[in-house]
This record gives C-alpha cells, structure tokens and sequence, in this order.
C-alpha cells in the first residue's frame, strides 16, 4: 500500500510515505512555520520513495483536534493533493495518532492524549490498545477543562498512561488526575508517521472520503467563545 500522511494540527509539521516496507519521514517543531515547511517536505518525501502523488492509494490526514488553523492547512493541502490526482483522503484522528506512537514504544493498556486547546481547556481523547496496538476509543474526543476525567474513575484498563502536550501545558489538569496514571509520556505531539497504520486500517474499512467532504475536526464551533464552566 502507497500512503501519504500529513499533520499540521500542533506546533509540529510533519510527513510520512509509507511504501512497501520502506517509511520516509519529514518532522519539524516549528510554531507558524508549516505554510513554508510542508510543501517541500512533502516533495522529499516523494522524492526519496520515487513515486509521484498520482501513484498513492489514498492521502492520510491528521484530522485535528488541534489547532484551527494548523489543521486547515494540512486538510487544504490534502484537498488539492488528492483532487488532482484523482485520490480519497483517509481522515485520522491526530489524538489517536499520538497513542498509537505511545502505544508502539511501551505496554501501556490505554492511553488518554490531551492537547492544548487555550481558553484553559485541552482536546481530550482516551484510548485502550487494541489489536495491531490499535487505539480503540474509550470515550468520544472532546473538550475537557482542568479537573478531574470522570470515565478513568470508573474504568480499570490496567497500565495508563497520559500523553500530548495539554498536560505540561495545564499542571492543574495534570495534578487533578495524577492519580488515574501509571506515568506521563514525554510523547507530546502527533508524528505523520504514526498516521500511517491507522490510515491503512481505515482505508481497508472503506472510511475514505472525497477530497471535498472532508470535514475538519475542531470541536469547538466558535473559537472566540467562553469554554463551559463545569469542564465537559
């Protein structure tokens, strides 16, 4: 399977082509920079796995949460890539791409992966592994203020561990569920890399979709708005 992946919804920018067995990598952390980096990356990544986009089976998006206005510009991209070469885009969550990689390098048996959303809020995903290191879903993605994840005090999925930027970002949140996890992860933004596995796995199940439908996931409507009081 030909895949390329693509995550602009944090301070990261980053590719991947998967071809083969063989994977190519671009992955830079630079704020306000993925306008500049993620055209050329993209071309190297090409280059170095000697194919063009029009030989891809589909294009792999990290699909936010994230940033608003990261994640459109890897979903625009994505869009004109696939348009012109005739190509679906397989839409993943950039939440469940980071506890696939936390997933891939511990034995952790979930994961719950929270980034910044400001407004003193993180989007928050939770995870269990699943075959293959799977991230199956333990509750929708959401926002989520500084207190206390209501589902982990109620589930006892073993090891846990708490992953993404949102929890160095809000100690608060951190120290209010401190005592749900086994450790914090220094595995803090999501890898294009990472995109890969759970793309084929989706593509495979037929959640590909027009360059056109495609529909970020930024879960908060309004991005001037107040963030709810009680934290859901």
């Amino acid at each position: 399977m030909k895949l390329l992946a693509l995550d602009t919804s944090s301070v990261a920018c980053s590719v991947a082509l998967h071809i083969g067995s063989a994977v190519f990598e671009r992955h830079e952390e630079q704020a306000r920079e993925h306008t500049r980096l993620l055209m050329p990356m993209i071309r190297e990544v090409l280059a170095e796995g000697q194919v063009d986009v029009s030989d891809l089976d589909a294009v792999v998006l990290g699909n936010g949460p994230g940033s608003f206005i990261g994640t459109r510009i890897a979903a625009s991209v994505a869009q004109g890539l696939a348009h012109g070469a005739g190509l679906d885009i397989v839409p993943v969550s950039s939440l469940a791409a980071v506890a696939a990689e936390v997933f891939a390098k511990t034995d952790a048996n979930a994961v719950v992966v929270a980034q910044d959303a400001h407004m003193n809020e993180v989007y928050l995903g939770g995870y269990c592994r699943g075959d293959a290191n799977y991230p199956d879903p333990m509750f929708a993605e959401r926002l989520h203020g500084q207190v206390p994840i209501e589902e982990l005090e109620s589930d006892d999925a073993g090891s846990r561990i708490a992953a993404g930027f949102g929890w160095h970002r809000y100690p608060a949140l951190a120290a209010a569920n401190a005592s749900m996890f086994d450790s914090f992860s220094d595995i803090q933004l999501p890898r294009a890399k990472f995109l890969l596995p759970l793309g084929a796995i989706a593509l495979q199940c037929g959640a590909s979709v027009n360059p056109k439908d495609i529909v970020p996931a930024y879960l908060r409507d309004k991005v001037a708005e107040e963030p709810c009081q009680d934290g859901s």
